[in-house]
This record gives structure tokens, C-alpha cells and sequence, in this order.
């Protein structure tokens, strides 16, 4: 626990004018952001008599081990540089409303030849008309059922569009009237456009036109005596009158509005949002938060404000905002909205009518909201401590291990030997932070090396982040063999970007290696400078001596380790002969098989993946300059690797996009290469010839070699 004296900055130091903090902790991580008026006054308030301070206030300053700040021009400019690195670095401190879940959105990507009407969930995309979001995603398709009899706009996949255009006979919605089937040109690219957009405007509350319209065409119909088509249109209007129903109006006015309510107590805030559009709530959806910062009302609605409308922009932010109390300041806010929306924005609280009635209901839902989120998470937050408390008191650890990081190792026969690090922090799995590694310091099957090599390669991390960030005593620190040494291992290189890690993503592609250090001023711990309180490994004594002595070698002796072996379930500890035996009911032994068996799933995954990349190889990889594309022309014309082999410079010549100078490096490259061994069918005993089905190395049998044996033998024989 740190004195914040040791941190609060000189007299006059601070500067008297608009700007933004951040609290980092002994680690550099940032873990509170906030802004105001005078950053003098306001950084005051926190070098106080910790007595005088809120119990969470007091937790976050004595946490903290370091404060800075950045000067801005004007409150506006503050909220939005305090919500970019809310987002950016994920304070532990600040209010972070949680969705209870991805709501759906009812989407036409107008941005396509020809607009589909579909269930979208996740980030917004450009070019993209949402309507939303909706509690279910049954009640889109609902809606748009109803809808398709008078718009009928395509719904199906870009596979399906495709495969109908290229038969000539479109899906059965299009046989029974619910999709004018674009695909076989039914109708043309700009009238299917012109249909999308009366959808859209159907759905954004302009639905007056369109039923006067009908109306009027069923009446000339029903006098031209042309019944059947005034009977379809009379379904026609009653579908419309059915879908317009699901969303009652409940603003005579035609208002665009959204409707914020908060419920609260002390520990924690649920947020409802009600999303009127033309007079009816076409949208709800709903946060929960803990409140871990004395923070009023308003300030928790300025935190929705900024999380329902940062990434937003025009008609996504209405003309109105009404809420149960306003931020303080107002000003800046309303014109923060303004500028997003590039029209004014009004931000006010409904004093009665009609408004105020609604608000009232949405009040009503968030204080539901609260109570049904108490009432899920109290077993839940209970659990998980009883069970950290369980593991904290069978290893004799000084607290609850609030950061656990689990190391599996994983291989096949010896081959493709890695190891994957996964984190859990309170109870739960941080799958962001997750790892994997590549063996690359001995050839073969060694878990024991393996496991020493991969705690030394992430606590070395660890160590030289610590220096980096000038958290040594003198006479401590990393040597120049030491960084050799870590520079030697290397990373294994097959970890994805960040970005990788949202939305349509797995998280073994969020996953990173052991890759270059953090940047000075990064404030969030990527790579290995968070360290945790204990670390599991998958096995028995002799890889938990393994971990220990990796850690002794570096002088870490501040972190604890214990391995869990499958077969008896048994918590082995360092430099002890018996293992410690948790009662089969303990939710502390629940939580270290929970962590273990994701520490092997996500070893295996990694395992599996570059045993894949590996047989998919082929000789023509290696050539220089020649791409996929033309890689895949010349296994078309010969028909496989072999075939080519054998081929002459001239006949390799003949394939479309090759010239002379790139069939010689061909010819040469796999002149160079040594064939595959044949595969072996396990069944029959026959070798099999490559242009029988064994996938050696071309394009179009990626496969494994049937040598490998069946894919029961061969998970027997992976771990």
C-alpha cells in the first residue's frame, strides 16, 4: 500500500486550467483517468487526510504510485480525451458499464449492389442502416417476416445470392413472394436499392406514407374490380399495421428521443436506455456497473453519455436526451453531443407529460435491472471468493491470489512442441492477456525443459519491464548475458494483433507471444509486466520444480507455484514429498481444474494449428515471387506437386501468368526439394500414390498424411 504523500506533486506544480489525469500504479498501469475544470483543485482533493476520503477514493490513491496529467483547452476537449483513454487503457478504478449482453440490431447494408436486410451484432460498420437494438434477436426476424410481404428486399447470404445466380432459380423466398430475387435479375440493381431505402424508412418511423399508399391502391383495386390484388394489398396493410403494433407508440409527438434512467445504490448502478424513434421505442438496452469511485447521478450519467455515443455520429445521436439528472457542468457535454451529431442536441430533464410518464417506466426497468443483476451475481462474486479463499489458505499464501497464470505444455510425438499461458484475475478468465510460446531451445520431447524454458522466458520479461520502468534497487537488474539469453529465445511469431480480439474473432488469434518490451508511456501491461500471485502448471512434481527453479534462477522469490497433476487431482507444491489433497467438493480445487484444463485447451488449439500450417506446406512456398494465385494456377494445370516436379521448363511455361525466368526458379526450387514419403492407408497396409489421394503438398488436399494414423490415434497420442 502506498503513502500518497510519496507521489503528491510540489506546491504550485499542477497547473490552474482544464485538463486530464491518470493514476498509475507501481506497475505503470493506469488505473484511474479523469478530467476537470481546474486540475489544480481537483488533484487536491486526492492529497487529503485519507481519513476524509471515500473508501474507494482511499483504495484508489493508496493503490496508485505515481499521478500525471495533460493540459487541454476546453472541457469539451477534456471529455473527449478522458473517454479515448477510458477506452484505451481500461482503468481498474473508473466506472465501466458492462452490457449484459451483444444486443442485436436490425441491419440493411445499403452500402452493397444490393442491399440485404439482416441480424447484425458487434461493432458498427460503414455504409450500414441500423435500427435498434432489440432484446431478441427472434423479434427482428418476427418484424422483417411481417415486413417482406411489402418490402421484399434480399435476405439471404452472399454464398447463397451466388450459387442462385449462377443456376438461374432463386431461394424459396423468392418463389413465395418474400424476396424479388436480385439474383436472377428479377428486378433491377437500382429498383432493389430504392425497395431497401422504403425499408429503411419504414423502420425509421416514416410509416404514414406507405399505408396511406396502399390504402389508396387497395380502393382502386376493389373499383377496377380487380379483387385479388385488393385482397393482397388489404394483407399487405394488416401485416404492416401487425408490425407496427410490436413498437406502440408512446410519444404522440413523433419524437426522436432516447431516454436514460439510472438506479443505484452503493455499491453498484444499472442504466436503462429506451431508444425512441418517430413516437415509438424501437430500441432498449441495458448496463450494470460497480460504482468503484464515489461518483453523484450525473457524473454516472455523463459515463453513459460517453458510452452509448462516443463511437456514434448524425442522425445516431437524436435531437433529445432526456435523463434523471444532469452532468455538472452541463454545457460541455450538450456540446460534445452537438458536434457528434452536427445539429443541436438537447439534454434535459422531462418535468411531466407525456416524457416524463415514459421516463418513469424506463426507471422502473433499470431498478429491475438491478435487483435481477444482484440477485445473479451474488452466488456468483460469493464463489469465486470462497474459492480463492480455499486456495490461499491450502498453499499458506499470505492473500487470495487475485491473478493466477496458468502454463501448459503441448506436442505430438515430440513434434511441434509449444506452450500456451492463460490468466484468470478474480476468479475469471482475462482472455486478452492469454499467451503461447514456441519451444525453440532443444529439439524433442522434454516437458520438464520445456516448462523451465517458458517460465524463464516470461519472468525474464517481467524483470526487464521492471527495470525499464526504474522499480530496481541498485545493484539489481537484468546482465547483458541475461538479454542475450532472452533475445536468443525468441518469439514464436504466430501471435495476432490486437484487434484480432473483437468482434468476430477467436481469442487464440488475440493471443500474443513473447514480443518486443512495452512502451515507456503504454500504461497497460501487453506483454509480461504484470506479475502474477500464483502460478499453476499442468503436471506433477517434476514440473513444478521445474517452474520453481526457473523463478529461483531470476531471484523471484515473491510469487507462488503449485502444479496440478490430472490423474488423482493432486496440488503439488515445490520442494514437498506429498502432494496437498483438496476435498473433491472444493470450489478452490474447482477453480485450479477450471484454469488448468483452459491452460490445455488453449495449448492444444496453438498445438493443432501449426501441426496444420506445417502440413499444408509445399516446395512452391519457398520459391521467390510467386504468389498464391499464380502457386494455385500451376497446381490446376499440372495437378499436383509431382506432376510438376517432373514437368520441363517450356511445359511450366505454358501456364497462364508464368514467364520463362519464374518456371526456371520453379524448376529449380523443386529440383532442390525433397519429395514427401509416400503415405501409408493404416487400414490396408497400401502405400498410396500421391495422385491417389495422399495429400503430400498440393493446394488442394491440405490434409495430414494418412501415415499420421487415424484421427482417434492420433488424439491418443497428442497432449
Amino acid at each position: 500500500m502506498a503513502d500518497p504523500s510519496s507521489y503528491r506533486p510540489r506546491p504550485g506544480e499542477i497547473p490552474d486550467s482544464p485538463g486530464v489525469y491518470r493514476f498509475r500504479d507501481e506497475h505503470r498501469r493506469v488505473i484511474y483517468v479523469g478530467k476537470a475544470k481546474s486540475l489544480r483543485q481537483r488533484l487536491a482533493n486526492y492529497f487529503q487526510d485519507l481519513a476524509n476520503l471515500h473508501p474507494r477514493t482511499r483504495t484508489m490513491v493508496t493503490t496508485a504510485a505515481s499521478v500525471e496529467w495533460t493540459v487541454v483547452s476546453t472541457e469539451v476537449e477534456a471529455l473527449q480525451l478522458e473517454y479515448s483513454w477510458i477506452k484505451e487503457y481500461d482503468p481498474r478504478f473508473n466506472v465501466k458499464y458492462r452490457d449484459d449482453k451483444s444486443y442485436p440490431y436490425l441491419a440493411v447494408t445499403m452500402n452493397e449492389e444490393f442491399p440485404r436486410v439482416q441480424v447484425m451484432r458487434g461493432q458498427k460498420k460503414k455504409g450500414v442502416r441500423y435500427f435498434g437494438p432489440y432484446g431478441h434477436a427472434w423479434a427482428i426476424r418476427d418484424t422483417v417476416d411481417l415486413l417482406l410481404r411489402v418490402f421484399p428486399v434480399r435476405t439471404c447470404s452472399a454464398g447463397v445470392f451466388k450459387n442462385a445466380a449462377r443456376t438461374g432459380r432463386p431461394c424459396l423466398l423468392g418463389y413465395i413472394g418474400k424476396c424479388s430475387a436480385p439474383c436472377v435479375g428479377r428486378i433491377t440493381p437500382d429498383d432493389h436499392w430504392d425497395l431497401a431505402d422504403e425499408f429503411c424508412d419504414f423502420m425509421a418511423g416514416r410509416t404514414g406514407t406507405y399505408l396511406r399508399r396502399l390504402e389508396r391502391q387497395m380502393a382502386e383495386a376493389a373499383e377496377d374490380m380487380e379483387y385479388e390484388r385488393a385482397a393482397r394489398l388489404r394483407d399487405d396493410i394488416g401485416a404492416l399495421k401487425k408490425a407496427m403494433e410490436k413498437s406502440a407508440v408512446v410519444l404522440a409527438d413523433a419524437t426522436d428521443a432516447d431516454l436514460i434512467a439510472v438506479a443505484e445504490d452503493e455499491l453498484e448502478a444499472a442504466v436503462q436506455i429506451f431508444h425512441v424513434r418517430g413516437g415509438r421505442v424501437r430500441g432498449q438496452r441495458g448496463w450494470v456497473t460497480d460504482k468503484v469511485e464515489e461518483i453523484t447521478t450525473g457524473a454516472l450519467v455523463e459515463h453513459a453519455l460517453q458510452q452509448l455515443y462516443g463511437e456514434e455520429s448524425g442522425d445516431a445521436v437524436p435531437k433529445e436526451v432526456l435523463v434523471p439528472a444532469l452532468p455538472d457542468p452541463v454545457e460541455p457535454v450538450q456540446q460534445w453531443l452537438t458536434e457528434r451529431r452536427g445539429s443541436g442536441v438537447s439534454l434535459r430533464i422531462p418535468q411531466r407529460g407525456d416524457k416524463k410518464a415514459l421516463m418513469e417506466t424506463v426507471q422502473r426497468n433499470a431498478q429491475q435491472a438491478l435487483v435481477l443483476h444482484k440477485t445473479k451475481r451474488a452466488s456468483d462474486l460469493t464463489t469465486r471468493s470462497r474459492a480463492l479463499e480455499e486456495i490461499a489458505e491450502a498453499l499458506d499464501l499470505d492473500s487470495a491470489p487475485l491473478r493466477i497464470e496458468c502454463y501448459d505444455i503441448s506436442h505430438l510425438q515430440g513434434d511441434d512442441v509449444v506452450a500456451s499461458m492463460v490468466v484468470f484475475e478474480d476468479g475469471l478468465a482475462r482472455k486478452s492477456e492469454y499467451r503461447r510460446f514456441q519451444i525453440k531451445g532443444f529439439e524433442g520431447q522434454d516437458d520438464v525443459r520445456s516448462m523451465h524454458e517458458v517460465i524463464t522466458r516470461r519472468f525474464r520479461r517481467y524483470l526487464a519491464e521492471k527495470e525499464k520502468t526504474g522499480e530496481w534497487t541498485d545493484g539489481e537488474g537484468l546482465t547483458d548475458g541475461d538479454r542475450r539469453a532472452d533475445g536468443a529465445s525468441g518469439a514464436d511469431g504466430m501471435g495476432g494483433a490486437d484487434g484480432m480480439g473483437g468482434a468476430g474473432a477467436t481469442d487464440d488469434a488475440a493471443a500474443l507471444t513473447d514480443g518486443p518490451a512495452l512502451k515507456d508511456d503504454d500504461g497497460r501491461p501487453k506483454r509480461f509486466a504484470y506479475p502474477p500471485q500464483l502460478v499453476v502448471v499442468d503436471g506433477g512434481q517434476p514440473q513444478v520444480a521445474a517452474a520453481q527453479r526457473a523463478l529461483d534462477e531470476l531471484g523471484i522469490d515473491d510469487i507462488a507455484v503449485c502444479g496440478l497433476a490430472k490423474r488423482l487431482e493432486e496440488v503439488w507444491l515445490p520442494r514437498e514429498d506429498d502432494p496437498v489433497v483438496l476435498p473433491r467438493t472444493s470450489e478452490g480445487l474447482y477453480l485450479l481444474q477450471r484454469v488448468r484444463d483452459e491452460a490445455h485447451r488453449f495449448a492444444i488449439t496453438y498445438q493443432r494449428a501449426k501441426r496444420a500450417k506445417r502440413f499444408r506446406s509445399s516446395p512452391l512456398d519457398d520459391v521467390p515471387g510467386l504468389g498464391e494465385t499464380r502457386k494455385q494456377a500451376l497446381i490446376k494445370h499440372f495437378g499436383s506437386v509431382k506432376k510438376l516436379r517432373s514437368a520441363t521448363i517450356d511445359q511450366i511455361c505454358e501456364v497462364p501468368g508464368i514467364g520463362r525466368k519464374t518456371a526456371e526458379t520453379v524448376a529449380v526450387a523443386l529440383a532442390r526439394a525433397t519429395p514427401a514419403a509416400p503415405a501409408v492407408n493404416t487400414a490396408t497396409g497400401e502405400i498410396m500414390d500421391e495422385d491417389d489421394g495422399a495429400p503430400e503438398t498440393t493446394a488442394d488436399a491440405p490434409g495430414e498424411p494418412v501415415s499420421a494414423g487415424s484421427p482417434d490415434e492420433r488424439r491418443g497420442q497428442e497432449r
